[in-house]
């Protein structure tokens, strides 16, 4: 190679060697045309009209030969571009597919105009693009490669750091350690318009009717085991899509540098969408509690899950196990029509223990009539008294079957379900009881079969979902609402916060409001086995 570059005249444009900067410093340029060959004059056109990679290779190199004022301040090529990229109109929250042919098959956003478009060759639809509207900024949404179009070279710029994050935010475990501490609500963010917004605690798009999902998909993004899994992730492998969705969601949402105060949950629920053949629309109205036990299975084994315990995050978060005693019910001759059918201990009784991953619950049945200003006498009930049904004494009747239920083991993170729904012939009713409860403290020892020595079982508050429709017993799906309770620094004593979350509202709640609602599902947490029960003490969810 030595040799070759002997033969190769000093101004040629050799396979190593670069001609004197001609195309930028006049003088040298008419010192040099003299004596340059007419194949050199052609590579010095070509060079002075296409900046290239090679060319900010030179300006790197000059030393002494151009005035230093002149090489220091000087642009390079791919900076005369970036002040062309619109912050303002990015979103990385839609699916990413090409906005012309619809495909998701090496994708690149337009960092002027926000749309997706295929390729970066000639005959891409980026290329076209970058001509046709003279936007010339583009970023790969696999790779956050940062690319000049047409020229098509690399840009590699600190000041696009902010996007690359905001397209692919990624977290540690220090960063994860105080999501759930008082310190957390002490680090307000700011989006691009300076509105302070909390991490984890912002609004969700209702795009069309998928308020219903909204909820659960907040609630869950809240529990902290599973929130840190998906937050520390890096899935690149068999995962199914409908995970690297969802962990790319929570990414979104708990992303301390978002460019605008909300998330669209728009490809995650496109992805649900397919992956439930269509059962969970967005434009279809549902049941938050259906989404969510399909949601937990299907996430279950996609994550590879088994049948055995603790198989998968989402096992080891949600899973308990209830003991099911039943016997056949056996009408006495010399009984009245009058008395309740009990277990008779004289006959045999089977039983069976399953697992579960949420508790349904029982609502007492709502008034007939109506008050004498034609409003309903709504009763309210303690958490404790619809709890009974799983204290292992409390019988219930179903198709000739006696039953009664305890639990065997509890979860980490239990998941109350209120059946405030029953369908009948005609129409699905809705029964409006008040549960009332406490946010902290709720022992479930009494519904747990164990023996005395083991561990305590008081559960904390952590997440609920409430429904507001019109007034009445009927079930109104067009005009309903679904809205989520979320604790924030959940430590209990003046440091811990409620916040209220309706699509894209969200403000902070007083504590004794939550209660007032038509709860529906409920996620309490285990408090740790050391962390004192005074209200005051800070309650240590972090360390796991």
């Amino acid at each position: 190679m030595a040799s070759r570059k002997q033969a190769i005249p000093n101004d040629s444009c050799g396979f190593g060697e670069r001609p004197v900067k001609r195309a930028k410093v006049d003088d040298e340029r008419q010192a040099s045309t003299s004596s340059a060959e007419p194949s050199h004059g052609m590579e010095e056109i070509t060079g002075a009209a296409r900046p290239s990679e090679d060319e900010d290779e030179d300006e790197e190199g000059l030393g002494d030969e151009v005035e230093s004022g002149q090489s220091k301040n000087e642009p390079r090529a791919s900076d005369l571009y970036l002040d062309t990229i619109n912050r303002a109109l990015l979103d990385f929250d839609f699916e990413k597919v090409c906005s012309v042919s619809m495909s998701n098959i090496n994708t690149y956003g337009c960092l002027v105009c926000g749309k997706y478009f295929q390729g970066r060759g000639r005959n891409s639809y980026a290329y076209a693009h970058s001509i046709h509207d003279d936007h010339h900024v583009f970023i790969n949404l696999e790779t956050a490669k940062v690319y000049v179009l047409p020229d098509g070279y690399l840009v590699s710029d600190p000041s696009l750091e902010d996007i690359s994050f905001v397209l692919n935010p990624s977290f540690t475990k220090a960063s994860t350690s105080t999501l759930s501490s008082p310190s957390h609500l002490l680090k307000p963010s700011y989006d691009l318009s300076s509105k302070p917004y909390l991490s984890g605690y912002i609004g969700l798009n209702n795009i069309k009717r998928n308020d219903h999902m909204n909820v659960i998909i907040h609630s869950l993004l809240h529990i902290p085991p599973l929130r840190d899994y998906l937050l520390l992730s890096s899935f690149h492998g068999k995962e199914s899509e409908l995970v690297k969705r969802f962990a790319a969601l929570a990414k979104k949402i708990w992303n301390p540098r978002l460019f605008k105060s909300q998330v669209s949950p728009h490809e995650f629920l496109q992805e649900v969408n397919r992956a439930s053949a269509g059962k969970f629309r967005l434009e279809q109205q549902g049941d938050p509690v259906e989404f969510l036990g399909w949601l937990l299975n299907r996430l279950h084994k996609d994550m590879g899950g088994t049948k055995r315990k603790k198989s998968s995050i989402i096992f080891s978060t949600f899973q308990g196990e209830l003991r099911v005693e039943t016997q056949q019910v056996v009408v006495r001759p010399d009984s009245t029509g009058s008395e309740k059918p009990q277990f008779d201990i004289d006959r045999d009784i089977k039983a069976t223990v399953s697992p579960f991953l949420f508790l349904a619950v029982d609502l007492p049945p709502p008034p007939l009539f109506q008050d004498t200003i034609e409003k309903n006498i709504i009763p309210q009930v303690s958490i404790h008294s619809v709890l009974a049904k799983y204290d292992g004494v409390t019988t219930q009747e179903s198709a000739g079957q006696l039953r009664r239920y305890k639990c065997q083991r509890l979860p980490q993170y239990i998941i109350l379900h209120f059946k405030r729904f029953t369908k009948n012939a005609f129409v699905e009713e809705k029964n409006p009881t008040i549960v009332t409860f406490p946010l902290r403290g709720v022992d479930f020892r009494e519904y747990l079969d164990a023996a005395p020595t083991h561990p305590p079982t008081v559960y904390d508050l952590i997440a609920n979902v409430t429904h507001e429709s019109v007034a009445g017993t009927t079930r109104d799906k067009e005009n309903t609402i679904w809205k989520v309770h979320l604790r924030a620094a959940g430590g209990g004593g003046e440091g811990e916060k409620w916040f209220q979350i309706q699509d894209l509202i969200v403000e902070e709640t007083r504590k004794e409001m939550i209660f007032l609602g038509e709860t529906v599902l409920q996620i309490w947490e285990q408090r740790a086995t050391n962390a004192n029960s005074n209200a005051s003490m800070k309650m240590d969810v972090d360390r796991r």
